[in-house]
């Protein structure tokens, strides 16, 4: 198979942003549908639709982003591109970072990081490195390919609530 080079989206973010959270690189369903989390079977939006005690799965994508935003919410990945063939994070090659710590340098109100998965946590860390003030979280993945149960991943994303209920 063909390796293809993938650009993620640019960062869902405002001033207002508490909580942001990082996934590795959209993935194939994702990028045909220039939006995040669009593969039906990823559980992003009903795990974060709990964390918010919203039905964000039931919204059209915009909405579902104005939601995240007006709760302080935002979306990026820790890659900005890479070669890949399919969708799985084992499938990148040659990632180029994202610029995580000047996206972070802009959110005067950030006091999270979450990172969707175990490649995002790998790579957003070392990214990151420590940011005063800013607690940095790891989930389990909400993509289908990672085969946790939904009472296990929900009851770790829920630990975001104390986040983005103030």
């Amino acid at each position: 198979m063909t390796d293809f080079r993938h650009v993620g989206f640019a960062p869902v973010v405002d001033a207002e942003t508490r909580l942001l959270i990082l996934g590795s690189l959209p993935g194939d369903a994702s990028l045909k549908a220039a939006q995040y989390y669009a593969h039906p079977r990823n559980a992003f939006w009903p795990l974060i639709g709990g964390v918010l005690g919203e039905d964000l799965a039931a919204q059209p994508y915009e909405q579902r982003l104005d939601r995240l935003k007006a709760r302080g919410v935002g979306l990026w990945d820790v890659i900005a591109s890479a070669e890949r063939s399919g969708s799985l994070d084992a499938a990148i090659r040659s990632p180029e970072a994202a610029d995580l710590r000047g996206l972070i340098g802009g959110l005067p109100r950030l006091r999270a990081v979450a990172f969707n998965g175990k490649l995002a946590a790998k790579l957003g860390r070392r990214i990151i490195g420590h940011v005063n003030g800013v607690r940095l979280i790891d989930l389990p993945s909400s993509s289908p390919a990672h085969a946790v149960g939904m009472i296990i991943k929900a009851s770790s994303w829920n630990s975001l609530t104390d986040i983005v209920s103030t």
